[in-house]
């Protein structure tokens, strides 16, 4: 049994056979989340990869299906860093996945520079707001917006903590995408996958899925595009294989 505080649920990854703890009042994981976790390129049987700014720690969980290697999350909130803690107990991946609370720009000091095989981050999308404009729910509002970390922070981080010829991946806004190129490239990652994702088809793109190599050459391929929802409003093939598995 899982042991859930206030408000907290016990939601299915279907797809994935395994359970996660959310919250709709602290945190529960986006559709962006799932896609970065399918997206980036893991290794298969080992490797080290970790995660930042992991909220609940739902893109672990979802990489301890894909890579048999060990996985990090980090998580500057306390009761995020739990919710993870417990979901990765009550999925019985303790030997295998682990969750760090902390900041990330310490992580390279605290963990070792270029350790790490592969890095993800699902990081803020938008600055940090005015006092007027801020959500008033405070688990809420550091997850969206450059409170803790800004882009930058991000991306610098994930430089210092991958190897040489390891992969970053991001899922941001397609809005910041010559943001996110440039820091990239100011942080020796060469972009070199990238995906956009449509909500259908005569929509403009709102999800942006980046994946890079340290010290790469430059060689950019742009995939296919990736549709959430037919015509009817319901979800594509590929989506329904993304979320559920294949039938």
């Amino acid at each position: 049994m899982v042991q859930l505080k206030g408000d907290e649920r016990l939601d299915y990854l279907l797809a994935e056979d395994l359970r996660i703890i959310q919250s709709p009042s602290v945190f529960a994981f986006s559709l962006d989340a799932v896609l970065l976790a399918r997206f980036v390129y893991v290794p298969i049987q080992k490797g080290h990869l970790i995660d930042l700014c992991s909220g609940n720690g739902v893109i672990p969980l979802f990489l301890s299906t894909r890579s048999k290697g060990q996985i990090t999350g980090v998580e500057i909130q306390e009761r995020l860093y739990d919710m993870a803690i417990r979901s990765f107990e009550y999925n019985k991946l303790g030997s295998r996945v682990q969750m760090i609370h902390g900041d990330i720009k310490e992580m390279p000091a605290r963990l070792g520079k270029e350790k790490y095989d592969v890095v993800t981050c699902n990081p803020p999308y938008f600055p940090t707001p005015s006092k007027e404009e801020m959500n008033e729910n405070e688990h809420l509002a550091i997850a969206r917006h450059e409170i803790y970390c800004t882009l930058e922070d991000t991306i610098r981080i994930s430089s210092h903590l991958v190897k040489q010829g390891g992969k970053v991946a991001f899922v941001h806004r397609p809005g910041r995408l010559l943001d996110i190129v440039t820091l990239m490239r100011n942080y020796r990652l060469e972009p070199k996958r990238i995906q956009l994702v449509y909500p259908k088809k005569g929509k403009e793109a709102n999800i942006l899925l980046i994946e890079a190599i340290k010290d790469g050459k430059a060689d950019l391929k742009i995939l296919s595009p990736l549709y959430v929802y037919e015509e009817n409003n319901e979800y594509t093939p590929e989506m329904q294989e993304i979320l559920y598995g294949k039938k």
